[in-house]
């Protein structure tokens, strides 16, 4: 089977997002949040604390790429941290003890600033393109590059004696 061949009931978007922009990221669609800068939780499990109204925004193109999601499942949010700063290779948090690595961190503050949530859907409406999430913890307006179910037979590592 070529790349460009489909079997039965795949849908392709009219366009191919390659072409449209470095590394061929594009955006599917944004987050809705409570947080700004100065008030945004650090962590899902604050977030979750704090609570609020959670939903992503799915583009109208992408739409047809929900089915199969439903309410209760676990995903995975793979979102842009476009306001995080870029140039840091070791920082200092304030809850560590010692300066630290920036990929040892979960930090927005990385050389290419996506970020990812492991969440529950709530609700869904795929006419609309709206996910009610259990949480997240980015700035209102974020931007959703891709949403992939969590699978605990894939996603949990093997727990191994040393």
């Amino acid at each position: 089977m070529s790349d460009t061949e489909m079997r039965a009931g795949e849908v392709a978007l009219p366009f191919d997002p390659a072409e449209t922009t470095f590394a061929g990221v594009i955006r599917i669609g944004q987050l809705s949040t409570p947080w700004a800068r100065g008030n945004c939780p650090k962590y899902l499990n604050q977030a979750r604390d704090r609570g609020g109204v959670f939903q992503a925004h799915v583009d109208m193109p992408f739409r047809p790429a929900l089915l199969g999601l439903e309410p209760g499942m676990t995903v995975v949010l793979l979102y842009w941290m476009g306001q995080a700063r870029r140039d840091l290779l070791v920082q200092a948090p304030a809850h560590r003890s010692e300066p630290t690595g920036t990929f040892a961190l979960r930090s927005p503050a990385r050389p290419n600033p996506f970020a990812m949530a492991v969440v529950r859907l709530v609700a869904i409406d795929r006419e609309s393109g709206v996910l009610e999430l259990d949480a997240a913890d980015a700035f209102d307006g974020t931007i959703l590059l891709d949403i992939k179910p969590w699978l605990p037979s894939i996603d949990m590592p093997r727990h191994t004696e040393k």
